[in-house]
């Protein structure tokens, strides 16, 4: 069976969705399986490819939507641009697929997904409705041929594996008794960073909005606290705005650091040999999360419900939408963690 995987975007999203790939095995192990993504991403699914003796991604087929959206038009950029878009579709075009899953749920993951070749009986299958918290558009459904009812409380993790375990026709998955996989564990044991020798705890205090902030006076006091336990606090950071906080942070706490930017290939060494993560509602405390790292979770201005890791008891989640954990508490998860 050759399947195609149409999941985009974000970071979180596209981690949430790594589960699939190891259902899908565990009950079809012969699978061939291909992942559209953003071509932002492609380090994301990139260790599921390079394991030996582990049926994980046969193909990964980058996109470049975001990047077109802003330039596919601009002067000599459209050439060059447009012959991408030929080169992507000729990838993506490459094979024939007996179920293409869409696991977005937008038009252009629809339309992506129309695009693919099929063979004689090959099915599109995508969500047939929006499920609490979800990203979806209906006009997608334009495109599927064989539609899933999705219960309306769904956790991100659980929605992509409820419509894949579905679309196979594979038992679906209890929450607790079937927790996900998103690596190997032969990946994770690879996973190596001396760079701070020092034990050291990272804190992710940026994100793509300001209201899933946490404020700075308790990123302080937290980093104070964690100070005075013998831990060195990271601020990583991913534009020059973040930059400058987390140089404001850094210089009230003894001994934190900033550290330079780093790929997301170095990430997971960074995650993975930290002896905590704390952080808000971000992609990068999800693939903490998804690593099974010690982490605390800070959920300001979100649905903690829709994208909590729930899987190991090394995971703390605090706060909700409009319940802004305090200090004292998140100190409490890291004495839980730790």
């Amino acid at each position: 069976m050759k399947i195609l995987i149409v999941k985009l975007t974000s970071l979180g999203d596209v981690l949430h969705a790594l589960p699939v790939v190891w259902d899908i095995h565990a009950h079809y192990p012969d699978a061939t399986i291909d992942w559209v993504v953003e071509e932002a991403y492609v380090d994301l699914l990139a260790p599921l490819t390079k394991q030996k003796n582990i049926r994980g991604i046969n193909r990964i087929i980058p996109s470049a939507l975001r990047r077109f959206k802003k330039t596919f038009f601009q002067g000599k950029q459209f050439l060059k641009n447009w012959s991408e878009v030929k080169q992507f579709l000729k990838a993506l075009r490459q094979e024939r697929y007996d179920l293409i899953l869409d696991l977005q749920g937008l038009i252009k993951s629809a339309l992506i997904c129309a695009l693919a070749k099929r063979t004689a009986n090959g099915q599109i299958v995508g969500a047939a409705n929006r499920t609490q918290y979800s990203g979806y558009e209906t006009q997608a459904q334009w495109f599927y041929t064989e539609k899933i009812q999705l219960p309306q409380t769904l956790h991100a993790v659980n929605r992509s594996r409820f419509l894949t375990q579905a679309a196979l026709g594979i038992p679906q998955s209890e929450r607790l008794k079937n927790p996900p996989q998103f690596y190997p564990a032969e990946f994770v044991a690879t996973l190596t960073e001396t760079l701070w020798p020092k034990p050291y705890v990272l804190c992710f205090h940026a994100t793509s909005r300001d209201n899933k902030r946490w404020p700075d006076d308790d990123w302080i006091a937290v980093g104070k606290a964690l100070a005075a336990k013998g831990f060195r606090v990271i601020l990583p950071w991913g534009n020059s705005a973040e930059k400058k906080i987390s140089a404001q942070l850094a210089a009230e706490i003894p001994d934190a650091l900033v550290p330079p930017a780093f790929s997301m290939t170095q990430a997971f060494g960074l995650i993975h040999c930290a002896r905590l993560v704390v952080g808000v509602d971000t992609g990068l405390i999800h693939l903490a999360a998804a690593l099974n790292q010690r982490v605390v979770e800070i959920y300001c201005h979100s649905h903690r419900e829709n994208a909590e890791g729930y899987w190991s008891d090394k995971i703390k989640n605090l706060g909700n939408l409009g319940e802004v954990p305090t200090v004292a508490a998140v100190l409490a998860a890291i004495d839980a963690v730790l």
